[in-house]
């Protein structure tokens, strides 16, 4: 069962869960940025919804991705780039594409940090993270 929230429409597992309700809508993290890290951004997120029936929630920091549950983060849009951050409860540091992976402290959390500077980027072993992330969400 499932419960929306009466001001913004989105749907969780739980009743009444804390969330950024229209505190910032998706242009406010677009605006001023340029058009290359702006179709950076589109491609993830096109890349994304072929994996899964994504949304984008904009937060007071960042944008979220999820569906019921947030599984990953774009956490910045820079010049050239974007930085998305995808949690895990397991290190997984036999890979070629984090930049770093940082245990959240006092948890068994643990960030893996992506940055895109080309669509290219976005290879077969981020697409795998991508569905395990949003796979290991969708179970818990």
């Amino acid at each position: 069962m499932t419960w929306t929230c009466p001001v913004c429409d989105r749907e969780f597992l739980a009743a009444n869960q804390v969330h950024s309700c229209r505190e910032r809508n998706l242009s406010d993290f677009l605006q001023g940025k340029s058009e290359y890290t702006v179709t950076l951004f589109d491609h993830f997120i096109t890349e994304y919804l072929q994996i899964a029936p994504i949304k984008v929630y904009p937060t007071k920091s960042m944008i979220a991705i999820g569906t019921h549950v947030n599984f990953a983060y774009v956490t910045q849009l820079g010049k050239n780039f974007i930085d998305v951050v995808f949690p895990f409860k397991e290190m997984y540091e036999d890979n070629l594409c984090f930049t770093k992976i940082k245990t959240v402290p006092g948890t068994n959390d643990h960030n893996h940090y992506f940055r895109m500077y080309f669509k290219e980027d976005l290879n077969d072993e981020v697409r795998k993270y991508m569905k395990m992330a949003y796979e290991k969400k969708s179970k818990d």
